[in-house]
């Protein structure tokens, strides 16, 4: 069975980069037609899809989102990662990694998730 595990600092300073990694076992991020995704939860709201890569490294972007995010991969690692340029105390969340049957789907496997606060 698949398994996600983000890691990443939990405190990040306003303007700064947020950068979490999501690391798979279990299978492989190649496989087809699975997509890895990024998905947040700010405190007292709902689930927000950042964006994704796929099995073949294409990328999908939340259009609300898109300046400001990057997604690559490391396929030597089977990992994944997320940045987030710009940061203010808005995004702070919940972050969790998923695999997921389409770039803006969220039902799937997800990580456990990890919390990450701007903050100065």
């Amino acid at each position: 069975q698949v398994q996600l595990q983000e890691s990443g600092p939990g405190l990040v300073k306003p303007s700064q980069t947020l950068s979490l990694t999501c690391t798979v076992s279990g299978g492989s991020i190649t496989t087809s037609y699975y997509y890895w995704s990024w998905i947040r939860q700010p405190p007292g709201k709902g689930l927000e899809w950042m964006g994704a890569i796929a099995y073949d490294g294409s990328t999908y972007y939340s259009p609300s989102l898109k300046s400001h995010t990057s997604i690559s991969r490391d396929t030597s690692k089977n990992q994944f990662s997320l940045q987030l340029s710009s940061v203010t105390p808005e995004d702070t969340a919940v972050y969790y990694c998923a695999r997921v049957r389409g770039p803006g789907a969220i039902e799937g496997y997800w990580g456990q998730g990890t919390q990450v606060t701007v903050s100065s």
